[in-house]
């Protein structure tokens, strides 16, 4: 009976919004429908070919605990649209819920899809009218709550005029205690002894918010048949202070002759640390650490791997002790990167480049400049030195730190590139391609807007790179790389952006966005002439079809 009331409340609530917002003009309708059409439908498919029933069964188990997590992300994203999600009967905003995960077009600077709402700073991490200064002169006055407050597992609520804190595993034990019994079930059907102590151990880290030990041993996996992708890492949803972190899960079946590839790249990983532009002291050495690398398909996604920006690649986990002793893990979700280099790099770049440019963009190019950028996220600094102290850079450099942290990974990426092209591990006549095939990824996501770490990023990338002449407009409106120019830009570029997280001045990073996040008229123009091809894909996971219908 509370279902059906639900059900009529929000219907109402839909009706009377749709029928206000078309006394302005039929807005909701046509703008939500094309709001919606930017997306394409995509279906990812579980191919149970070659498996054993009992590997199906830890596919399922694996899945079934991702759903469960899907439920703690929406709690942390939008509580409040996640009901109307649940209940409404209008299948161009459940597809809009079902793209966004929240009321907020992701790629419209944020901007509500639904009612008049603006996105809280912080989402549902933090009470919602709260902002940074008054966080920071809280814990001024209270220095023994910083901690708890910075904490990036902890939710902060108000308790009169206290800030208070809740750790995850209390808040959201309804869900983490299946959660946690599913990935114990999974283990039992894994044959990978050291698979299953992974699961085992990760089970246990939801109920302490302490990923430590058993991201370790994820590290320690060899060249895993499955795996998966299951904890609060990144801290996309926090734009306050950006240091609270949001559940994510993917489910990763390895694809085996794709990963043989990689071996090239690991090799010359610790090399390239120590050829960055920054102090010794700055660069810890890479020699010994661990970096792995997967490439893998995906058959299901969950929290913040499954909404917005579908993701290619990863590299994880984010905690600077792990990178500082061990390294990090680099995934290439190989599903995923086929269908975005198809539908849409390669027909954007037709459209935005010169022809003769746009040609050298190849999938090859982009997945090696993707392979770079995963790899750069684990290069650079491990903390900032801020007065004589290591820091974390999120909490120094703040909400602006996602945004900057992708575009050292973009540019830091491309410097890799040339390192190895310089020292004879990667052909130099593929200069051009790999070049292009970077410009040509710059456009496909600066279709995302600027509300999006991964848009702000290349936005910053997109206006330098024009300043330094290494991007020029060409006579019809179109866009031409300067192949010469190019490598010294991005170069100076990456020293900026390294330097940045070394000294954690975020006085400076603040400054570079201001002078460099905004969108040129004359880009605004040329995307436009793209709005025919998708911003990204939508994908309905086949194999495993949510209740309810919310599968997308």
């Amino acid at each position: 009976m509370l279902v059906d009331v639900r059900t009529i409340l929000f219907t109402v609530i839909l009706a009377a919004t749709a029928a206000n917002l078309h006394a302005q003009g039929g807005r909701l309708v046509l703008t939500e429908a094309q709001r919606l059409a930017k997306w394409k439908p995509v279906d990812i498919p579980f191919h149970r070919q070659g498996l054993t029933t009992r590997e199906q069964k830890l596919v399922e188990k694996l899945v079934e605990a991702s759903k469960l997590l899907d439920e703690v992300y929406w709690q942390q994203s939008d509580r409040g649209g996640r009901e109307i999600y649940r209940v409404t009967p209008n299948p161009v905003l459940k597809g809009l819920f079902g793209i966004m995960g929240c009321r907020w077009d992701l790629i419209d600077s944020n901007s509500p899809f639904l009612g008049e709402v603006a996105m809280p700073k912080g989402r549902d991490l933090y009470p919602q009218d709260v902002i940074r200064e008054e966080i920071e002169k809280y814990v001024v006055a209270h220095p023994e709550q910083k901690a708890a407050i910075y904490d990036p597992y902890t939710v902060v609520k108000r308790k009169g005029a206290e800030l208070i804190t809740i750790p995850f595993q209390v808040e959201y034990k309804k869900w983490i205690e299946p959660m946690a019994a599913r990935l114990r079930e999974a283990a039992a059907l894994s044959d990978d002894k050291a698979f299953a102590n992974f699961l085992r151990l990760r089970a246990d880290a939801l109920f302490t918010s302490d990923y430590y030990k058993s991201d370790l041993v994820w590290l320690e996996l060899d060249n895993p048949k499955f795996d998966i992708i299951f904890a609060p890492y990144e801290s996309y949803l926090d734009d306050l202070l950006g240091v609270k972190t949001s559940f994510g899960a993917s489910v990763l079946i390895r694809n085996e002759a794709e990963s043989r590839k990689l071996a090239l790249y690991q090799k010359y990983v610790p090399d390239i640390q120590d050829a960055l532009p920054l102090a010794e002291a700055d660069r810890p050495s890479k020699r010994g650490h661990l970096t792995p690398m997967e490439v893998m398909d995906a058959p299901y996604r969950a929290g913040d791997l499954r909404y917005g920006y579908q993701a290619v690649a990863d590299n994880l986990p984010n905690d600077p002790r792990i990178h500082q002793e061990k390294g990090s893990k680099k995934i290439f979700f190989k599903n995923f990167m086929d269908i975005r280099v198809a539908t849409i790099v390669l027909p954007v770049a037709r459209r935005l480049m010169l022809p003769e440019q746009a040609a050298k963009a190849t999938a090859e190019g982009y997945m090696a400049a993707t392979v770079m950028h995963e790899i750069a996220h684990g290069l650079g600094p491990a903390f900032s030195r801020v007065n004589g102290k290591q820091v974390d850079i999120r909490e120094s450099i703040g909400s602006a730190f996602s945004g900057l942290e992708e575009a050292k990974a973009d540019v830091g990426g491309m410097f890799g590139l040339a390192w190895l092209m310089q020292s004879g591990a990667l052909p130099k006549a593929r200069a051009e391609e790999y070049y292009a095939s970077y410009v040509a990824g710059i456009f496909r996501t600066l279709r995302f807007g600027i509300g999006e770490a991964h848009g702000r990023a290349q936005m910053m990338e997109f206006n330098y790179l024009m300043e330094q002449k290494a991007l020029l407009t060409a006579p019809d409106g179109r866009y031409k790389v300067d192949y010469a120019r190019m490598p010294v830009a991005l170069e100076q570029l990456n020293k900026e952006l390294l330097t940045m997280e070394a000294t954690g001045d975020r006085a400076r990073v603040e400054a570079w966005y201001r002078k460099y996040n905004t969108m040129p008229a004359d880009l605004t123009a040329a995307l436009a002439a793209t709005t025919d091809i998708p911003v990204d894909v939508r994908p309905t996971f086949t194999g495993f079809p949510d209740k309810g219908g919310n599968s997308r």
